[in-house]
Order: structure tokens, then C-alpha cells, then sequence
């Protein structure tokens, strides 16, 4: 079975960085479109990062560039979130997904979802 395990998150000050993993397993993993989500109280998930591999490309919302780097490390299948000068308005609870189309911020065409991991800033 295909799995995601999203990990990392906590409470950071305004200003401060974290680092959330998606550790993939039951999947080849090069190949896919593994992105990462948020959903915030009352809002909608919404697409934050994407990675597809094996070519690395790399695709940011706008509210996060010049801010968060995704990056994998494919013999761990591992990819990860840095998350740098955050926001209070970047709290949320943040997924990991993957899918074996291109690259993509359309929820409906991911498969697999982890189980999320939750993300607050404080002002």
C-alpha cells in the first residue's frame, strides 16, 4: 500500500523556519508529482509546493516563494518542506500528496494524501 507520512510540524514564532518531511513507502516514488498542501481553519486546502521527479522541477505558490524550498532526497523517498520567515498566516495543517500526473495544484488529481501535520505561528 502506498503511504505518506508528513512530519515536522510544531509552533514557531513570526519570523522563524521549519522543516516538514513526507516520507513516501509502497510506491516507486521517481516518477511521481509529490506536492505539498495547507488548510487553514475555515478555508480551503490550497496548494503551497510541488516537486516532480525525477527531473526536480520545482513549483511554489505565490504567498510562499522566496520563502519555502522544497527538495527531496530520493533514496530516502523522502521530500521536504523548508519553511523560512513565516507568517501567522501561513498556519495551517499541511499535507503531503502525490500523483503519477505532471505537475499540479488541482487537489482532485492526487491519489495518495498523508495525514498531515499541523503548522502554527505565532505573532
Amino acid at each position: 500500500d502506498v503511504q505518506l507520512q508528513a512530519s515536522g510540524g510544531g509552533l514557531v514564532q513570526s519570523g522563524g523556519s521549519l522543516r516538514l518531511s513526507c516520507a513516501a513507502s509502497g510506491l516507486a516514488f521517481v516518477g511521481y508529482t509529490i506536492g505539498w498542501f495547507r488548510q487553514a481553519p475555515g478555508k480551503e486546502r490550497e496548494g503551497v509546493s510541488i516537486i516532480s521527479l525525477p527531473d526536480t522541477n520545482t513549483y511554489y505558490a505565490d504567498s510562499v516563494k522566496g520563502r519555502f524550498t522544497i527538495f527531496t532526497d530520493v533514496a530516502k523517498k523522502t521530500v521536504y518542506l523548508q519553511m523560512n520567515s513565516l507568517k501567522p498566516e501561513d498556519t495551517a495543517v499541511y499535507f503531503c500528496a502525490c500523483t503519477l500526473g505532471g505537475p499540479s495544484f488541482r487537489l482532485e488529481l492526487y491519489d495518495y494524501w498523508g495525514q498531515g501535520t499541523q503548522v502554527t505561528v505565532s505573532s
